[in-house]
Order: C-alpha cells, then sequence, then structure tokens
C-alpha cells in the first residue's frame, strides 16, 4: 500500500486588498511588493522539502506565489480552476464594516451568510460550493500522485473549507480559523485526512506574523 500524499497547500502570499481586510475572491489582483517577498521566502522555506508537483489556482496572486516554489524545483506550475478563491459577488472589492454599512438589505444577507455556510453572497459562490469543488480537485490529485508531496497553492477559502473537510467540523468552523497570507498548512491524505500543520509562518520568523499584530479582527 503507497504512503501517504503529502499536501502543501500554501495561502497566496499578500495583497494590498488583503492587508485591508477586503473581500477579492475573482477579483484578480496581483502580489504586493511585499507579498513578492513572501513569495520568495516561501521557496527558500521549501527548497529542501522533496516536492513532486506544484499546483496553482489561475489567479495571478496563487500564481505568482506558486512560480518562485516550482523553479526551486526545476517543476512547472500547473493551473488547477477549482482552487481559485470563492466569488464575493457585489461583495467584490469591501471589507466587513463597508459591506454592512451598505444598506440593511447588505448586512442582512452577510449576517446570514456568517452563519450559513450554504448561502452565496449576492451574485457569489457558497462556501459550501467551495468546498465541494476544491474537495473534488484534490481527491483526483491524490489518486494522481499516491504517496507523493504536492504543493498546492489557493486562497484562504478553500484552504479553510478543506481544513473542515479534512477535521470532520461543520463548515461554520471556518470562520475561527486564521491564516495569513503566505503560510503553510500540511494535510496528509490516505485512508483519511490527517492534518499535520496550519498556518505555518516560521519562514518570516514568528515575529512577523499578522495574528500577532491584531488582538482583533
Amino acid at each position: 500500500m503507497p504512503a501517504a500524499t503529502r499536501l502543501l497547500f500554501v495561502r497566496h502570499g499578500e495583497t494590498v486588498a488583503n492587508r485591508e481586510f477586503r473581500y477579492i475572491g475573482a477579483r484578480d489582483d496581483a502580489l504586493s511588493e511585499h507579498g513578492a517577498t513572501q513569495a520568495l521566502q516561501l521557496a527558500q522555506t521549501l527548497a529542501t522539502v522533496p516536492i513532486d508537483a506544484v499546483y496553482s489556482s489561475p489567479l495571478q496572486r496563487a500564481y505568482q506565489t506558486a512560480t518562485p516554489i516550482a523553479e526551486q524545483h526545476k517543476l512547472s506550475v500547473q493551473v488547477v480552476d477549482e482552487l481559485c478563491e470563492g466569488n464575493f459577488g457585489t461583495w467584490e472589492g469591501l471589507s466587513r464594516a463597508e459591506v454592512l454599512a451598505r444598506s440593511p438589505e447588505d448586512e442582512r444577507q452577510l449576517l446570514e451568510w456568517e452563519r450559513d455556510p450554504s448561502l452565496p453572497p449576492p451574485q457569489g459562490e457558497s462556501f459550501s460550493m467551495v468546498q465541494e469543488r476544491v474537495t473534488a480537485a484534490v481527491a483526483q490529485l491524490v489518486l494522481h500522485h499516491p504517496g507523493q508531496t504536492l504543493v498546492l497553492v489557493s486562497h484562504v477559502g478553500p484552504i479553510k473549507a478543506f481544513l473542515c473537510q479534512a477535521l470532520d467540523a461543520p463548515l461554520t468552523s471556518l470562520f475561527r480559523i486564521f491564516l495569513d497570507p503566505a503560510t503553510i498548512s500540511v494535510i496528509d491524505w490516505k485512508s483519511a485526512p490527517i492534518v499535520r500543520l496550519v498556518n505555518s509562518h516560521a519562514h518570516p520568523g514568528w515575529e512577523k506574523a499578522r495574528w500577532l499584530q491584531f488582538t482583533t479582527l
């Protein structure tokens, strides 16, 4: 029986909108200057890890993060559309506070969306839909790479949704998981997924972790 397939989930490096805690899903923001530095730090950190393939969301903030990792291992970046961030619809580019202030209807919809992962933002995609597509795509990758180590560069929503799946936790738990940009989460998948690591950012130094800078969101 083959060994477990190791999945190194990488959240893309920082964008300007991430720093401002804005909803960006389908919007194709590039990495900030700091995000590009984070991508290089990730590549250096993973340089000694035996990696067999690098997969990425098609959005440029993910692809730009994946590229130096792949180059470090002389691999190409393979695009998987299902690793894309969820679509926030009419909330794209807004912060939570801006959505709440936009209209009473937006406030009602956002609060319901935070309670019920089957509800999408207006003209957007629900967390249930994100979890379904990401889980199906990862299951196919595991079938194609038994016993290998894969880097999957994605976004905060899909990674948290998959962590809930791996932990057999309610999808509402994703609101209780914080993932910094340019962090690594590790899941081993054999007969069942085993979560090994979540939100690791030791590569730039713990003192630079965003969660140390914020006591509340």
